[in-house]
């Protein structure tokens, strides 16, 4: 890539991360005024209700999430806390170290009064969402993940 190639890549990804953030701090206070959870408990509670038995692995929703091990383990404690109940652990039968967290029909009560909320921020959104969904699309803009 030559000089000016690099530059328009620079300018596009810090729009690119603009608009990504400004998207992510609406979903974040909204959420958090209407529903009482964090974008990542959200998306924890999202990722879960896809499952046919609405349960992953731990270490499975620490990879989708991108939360360290310890600070996916409070996440999921706060939806599990009585005041909350979104959220049970288990023990996984195959693994006795790996423990599941299940979404409980609470927790898919509160997904989907989430859901609402996310889905009317997104629809306020003062930005061009064909774009953003073709991006998107396109295989997460072509990124390839890194050989170790």
């Amino acid at each position: 890539m030559n000089d000016n190639g690099q530059m328009e890549f620079l300018t596009n990804w810090l729009e690119f991360t603009t608009i990504k953030d400004k998207i992510a701090t609406e979903l974040e206070t909204a959420l958090k005024k209407n529903n009482d959870i964090s974008l990542k408990e959200f998306y924890v509670m999202y990722y879960l209700s896809q499952e046919t038995n609405r349960k992953l692995r731990l270490q499975q929703l620490q990879e989708l999430i991108g939360l360290s091990q310890s600070a996916m383990s409070r996440l999921v404690g706060r939806l599990e806390a009585k005041t909350c109940g979104a959220l049970e652990r288990s023990i996984c039968e195959d693994d006795k170290r790996g423990i599941y967290t299940s979404l409980t029909p609470l927790g898919l009560i509160k997904f989907e009064r989430a859901l609402k909320t996310f889905n009317s921020v997104i629809d306020d959104l003062d930005v061009d969402k064909s774009i953003i969904s073709s991006v998107l699309r396109n295989n997460s803009m072509g990124i390839k993940e890194r050989k170790s």
